[in-house]
């Protein structure tokens, strides 16, 4: 059964898609199976991954109950890894889900008929704190947050640790925090240095050890339709997103545990 994370920041800017796409990559790269959902509508990750700006079926019609996941799958250019694109028909999804019975949970019900396909579901969520975001945590199991290494690019976050406690609350749902993930960051910078000490020190859940570094060829990568696996594979980018890898493997064990505590206690409620 995968473990499905959301990545998200309501910031923008700060390397989410990048995140998504270049992780999905090094999971699959590493003998995971993996599917990306991209549930933004500006479907910078589809493109990224495929160099097609427009999918003519995408999300928007498996959340709006049109069409069923496997008709929605592309492949994408590495083995194990394939993607489900969105387009900007998904910001009409925000005023057709309105009045929707559990609309919330729209996106859950739709991958929960494929989990059993994959090791991992990654998610990558619009720059917002809107339904199409509390869609994507409703249907996560771990939160990724990409945290920029710059002045403000603090502000925000306690605001969307907010809200998943919410989640948590309201919706009985087990949303934890896998970690979160320093980006864009320049070593020869002392507020990157400062960003990161401080994010260290100060939030409460687990940072990665890796720094996503500034680099031309992550920037470069999605104007050509590919992963940073294919397009520079030896660039401190490509490497920076394979030890991010790693780090998320190494934590399959931890995941296993959680959710075995967490349906216990359920079941004697």
């Amino acid at each position: 059964m995968a473990r499905v994370i959301a990545i998200c920041n309501a910031k923008g800017g700060v390397g989410k898609t990048t995140t998504a796409v270049n992780l999905g990559s090094y999971l699959a790269l590493l003998g995971r199976r993996v599917l990306l959902v991209d549930f933004d509508p500006q479907a910078n990750a589809s493109s990224a991954l495929s160099g097609v700006k427009k999918f003519e079926r995408n999300i928007y019609h498996g959340v709006m109950g049109t069409d069923n996941p496997e008709t929605l799958i592309r492949p994408s250019q590495i083995l194990n890894y394939e993607f489900i694109p969105s387009s900007e028909d998904l910001a009409g999804a925000l005023v057709e889900l309105v009045s929707v019975e559990e609309r919330e949970s729209r996106l859950r019900r739709f991958l929960n008929q494929i989990r059993h396909k994959y090791d991992y579901i990654l998610v990558d969520l619009p720059p917002s704190f809107s339904l199409l975001t509390v869609n994507g945590l409703v249907a996560a199991d771990e939160v990724l947050i990409p945290v920029q290494a710059e002045y403000y690019s603090l502000e925000g976050i306690s605001q969307l640790l907010e809200m998943i406690d919410l989640i948590r609350i309201n919706l009985r749902h087990n949303l934890q925090v896998v970690g979160a993930l320093i980006t864009l960051y320049d070593k020869r910078q002392r507020l990157s240095r400062e960003v990161s000490k401080n994010l260290r020190r100060y939030f409460p859940h687990r940072v990665f050890e890796v720094e996503i570094p500034r680099s031309v060829s992550l920037a470069e990568a999605p104007s050509f339709g590919k992963p940073i696996l294919i397009y520079d594979p030896y660039s401190i980018g490509a490497l920076a997103y394979r030890r991010l890898a790693e780090e998320i493997i190494e934590l399959e064990y931890q995941y296993q545990m959680q959710n075995q505590e967490f349906g216990n206690h359920a079941q004697s409620v």
